[in-house]
């Protein structure tokens, strides 16, 4: 068996150490503010999650939002019945969604391939059709779920002295408050409990079956060995981590719309895995940071902004020069994203783990050279 480039202990606390660090050496490339580093912690947790059952088993699931969408809705009544503390608002978010991928699992995974993709698919809009008109009453529909002055908060009301105040509340973990800085941490230490998880499962026996159910399902079959409850199993798994996902957004932004069920949201989390290296450690976390920097920081590059970027060419060249770098930025940010999804497709199929590992082999290669090439030393006494 091929040994890992670096050994699993180091991996974890240098994955740790970048993740923690990530308000310090972000700063230079304008991604330190919080909510940025909160949505790249959750939707890292995401893409680690689903890459679990896509890495793992090579089956592509279109319908993961769904489980984004229940984490939310089940965090938010959370905060709404019971308390702001954000503990059960998680373990509701987790729970619910791995209730509804054994569900959705149990039925889709009796088809494989494009099928298994088709039916996922189908139950996200069936999911999102429900949340946007019949559940109403559970969900609120378009408007989304939301806090109001007038919910019930069990525990707050029974175990808090405090008087309330005319505002809306703010979602805590024991009376620190998950906004800002906080809030970052909270979304970081759970995407290194959640990587960590990954790492073993990759290395443990379980993940080994996936692998073999990913080189060749049917040979597997063939010998007598069921693999549905070894698919089911990475299923549930992979919607749980979803469901923490959308439990984390509700944490950060006590909300939930059923935009979050869209299919473009189960597409999004497809291209992070895809970008970053489908099957690797740690490609989805670079995919999912890729794209919502892009998000966040190619998209605020409006016409004014890069009118004063521009602003020491000359008059007639800027005027050029402007409308057509905003096809690129601004609103127009997805072309540059698909671009860049062509380019590491055709260049890159492994994503972006494969391009690093090819600058490691390629300066590999070069000292090799170099000390093959190099002359022999002197001997004693010449």
């Amino acid at each position: 068996m091929k040994k890992p480039l670096i050994n699993d202990t180091v991996l974890i606390i240098v994955f740790a150490a970048a993740i923690l660090l990530m308000p310090f050496w972000l700063q230079p490339f304008g991604a330190a503010y919080p909510d940025l580093l909160q949505r790249f912690a959750i939707y890292g947790i995401f893409a680690i999650g689903f890459n679990i059952l896509f890495g793992l088993t090579g089956y592509l699931s279109f319908g993961h939002a769904a489980f984004l969408g229940v984490g939310s809705y089940a965090a938010v009544w959370s905060f709404k019945l019971l308390t702001m503390n954000v503990i059960p608002a998680v373990i509701f978010g987790v729970l619910f969604a791995g209730l509804l991928a054994a569900i959705i699992g149990f039925l889709s995974l009796r088809r494989s391939g494009i099928y298994f993709s088709i039916l996922t698919l189908a139950f996200a809009q069936m999911s999102y059709n429900l949340a946007y008109s019949v559940l109403t009453p559970i969900t609120n529909g378009e408007t989304g779920l939301q806090l109001s002055q007038s919910d019930p908060r069990i525990l707050d009301r029974l175990f808090s002295d405090a008087p309330t105040t005319g505002g809306l509340p703010s979602t805590d973990l024991f009376g620190e408050t998950m906004s800002g800085y906080p809030g970052f941490y909270f979304c970081a230490v759970l995407l290194i409990i959640c990587f960590y998880i990954s790492m073993r499962i990759f290395r443990s026996p379980f993940g080994l079956m996936l692998k073999g159910i990913k080189s060749n399902q049917n040979r597997m079959n063939y010998t007598g060995l069921n693999t549905r409850p070894y698919m089911l199993t990475a299923f549930i798994i992979s919607g749980m981590y979803a469901g923490l996902a959308g439990s984390l957004l509700a944490v950060t932004d006590p909300l939930a719309g059923a935009e979050r069920m869209q299919w473009t949201a189960s597409g999004e989390v497809v291209l992070m895995t895809i970008l970053g290296g489908v099957g690797t450690l740690i490609g989805p976390m670079l995919g999912a940071g890729l794209i919502k920097y892009f998000e966040n920081i190619f998209s605020s590059f409006g016409d004014t902004v890069l009118q004063q970027t521009f602003s020491f060419l000359p008059q007639a060249v800027s005027d050029v020069v402007v409308p057509v770098v905003g096809l690129f930025v601004g609103s127009g940010w997805h072309l540059t994203l698909g671009l860049l999804f062509m380019i590491i497709v055709i260049f890159l199929p492994g994503g972006l783990v494969e391009g690093f590992n090819r600058i490691v082999k390629l300066f590999g290669s070069g000292k090799k050279q170099q000390k093959i090439s190099s002359p022999a030393h002197d001997q004693p006494g010449e």
